[in-house]
């Protein structure tokens, strides 16, 4: 199989936009985008697309896809929309890493879009709910807060896990956040904030729990036999990894991992021949700050129930052991279901080359994205590197 390089990525703000569509929203990630690759690229470039979208709300769910890619004007391109939940975008960079690397295509776009800020509180739940277990979650009544409350209530029963780590991560997340211009809550908070907040689903607080978000979110994959016209200074995937497992709770041996963030995290690292130690950065899935630290286990980061000392240490922050969701994350930057698999990409591409201001880490060269749907149905983790640094 051919290397496959990311050249090139963008996201809109993300928000709450009420006179913007997935259509508008996709069209200014697209243009970040463009402008982003170093050398430039034309439309005609692009042989492939992918889009990741949920469709919440009902809107457009045939075709959505080809609706946003003819509205860029990218006409003829073939193009597919993917729905994995929350992973949705996540599968759709892991597409066109494929269609590159098979030979497919010599370039690939892979992005992702949502508005989810137009609905009544009701309709949102049901459409969010749409994406976890149906049949004895959703219809049980059970809310995603509620699912994640279950997670955190076991991760403190096994491990002794704090409500004040919980909202370290949120601390962390908001502090970085503040520093991204795309962040819809791009404020800092403190930790008598987060452990003062309102109970959502107890034991998670306000601050332990992302927003609903509107925004989008683009990358560029390109092959070894292309990548030079369009950047000197390469970022290649390195590994790519996903899987799948039960969609409910219910339908696994423990709340406190996720056994496809685990599968997922074991691909990436063996193509990649790299481990945990060798990352400088990551982007991890954190709807609730109870995945986030999940999140630090599974991908071994720590040992299991560890995770939360991880975060009171303060090694996930900027300038710790190993700086995580330095956009903010799901929790800062936002979480438009859709667009967050291609926007954690965004930060890689940023973080990688060198472009991430405030956020930047020092001689970052290795990266990793990790993003999950639902409580953990599905799971992608890609590996970045900056060509020949590693």
């Amino acid at each position: 199989m051919r290397d496959a390089y990311l050249i090139g990525a963008g996201q809109s703000d993300f928000g709450a936009f009420p006179e913007e569509s997935y259509r508008s929203l996709f069209r200014t990630a697209f243009e970040e985008m463009t402008e982003s690759v170093p050398n430039g690229i034309s439309r005609d470039d692009i042989d492939e697309a992918y889009i990741g979208m949920v469709s919440i709300g009902g809107r457009q769910i045939g075709l959505p896809g080809p609706a946003v890619t003819e509205h860029v004007g990218l006409d003829g391109v073939p193009c597919v929309r993917l729905e994995n939940a929350c992973a949705a975008s996540g599968y759709s960079v892991r597409q066109a890493i494929q269609a590159v690397r098979s030979g497919m295509a010599d370039v690939a776009l892979a992005g992702g879009t949502e508005v989810m800020n137009d609905l009544g509180r009701d309709r949102a739940r049901y459409w969010l709910g749409v994406s976890g277990e149906m049949e004895w979650e959703r219809m049980a009544g059970t809310t995603f807060s509620g699912v994640f409350a279950q997670i955190a209530s076991a991760h403190m029963a096994e491990y002794g896990t704090t409500s004040e780590q919980l909202s370290h991560v949120a601390v962390k997340s908001h502090e970085h956040g503040a520093k991204n211009p795309h962040a819809h809550l791009g404020y800092e908070c403190s930790l008598d904030d987060a452990e003062s907040a309102p109970t959502i689903a107890a034991p998670l607080g306000l601050y332990h729990c992302c927003p609903m978000s509107d925004g989008a979110a683009s990358v560029l994959i390109a092959s070894e036999d292309v990548v030079d016209d369009y950047t000197d200074d390469p970022i290649r995937v390195a590994g790519a990894g996903a899987s799948s497992g039960g969609i409910g709770l219910f339908e696994r041996d423990s709340y406190t991992s996720i056994p496809a963030t685990k599968q997922a995290a074991e691909s990436a690292y063996d193509e990649a021949g790299v481990g945990p130690a060798d990352l400088d950065f990551a982007e991890v899935h954190d709807c609730f700050s109870i995945a986030e630290i999940v999140a630090y286990e599974d991908l071994g980061f720590c040992e299991p129930g560890e995770g939360g000392d991880f975060a009171e240490r303060g090694a996930p922050k900027l300038g710790g052991e190993l700086p995580v969701n330095t956009s903010g994350g799901l929790k800062s930057k936002g979480h438009p279901i859709g667009a967050t698999g291609a926007s954690q990409m965004v930060e890689v591409f940023e973080q990688l080359s060198g472009h991430a201001g405030e956020r930047q880490v020092a001689d970052a060269t290795v990266g990793l994205a990790h993003n999950i749907g639902g409580s953990g149905g599905a799971a992608t983790v890609h590996i970045l590197e900056r060509e020949g640094s590693a």
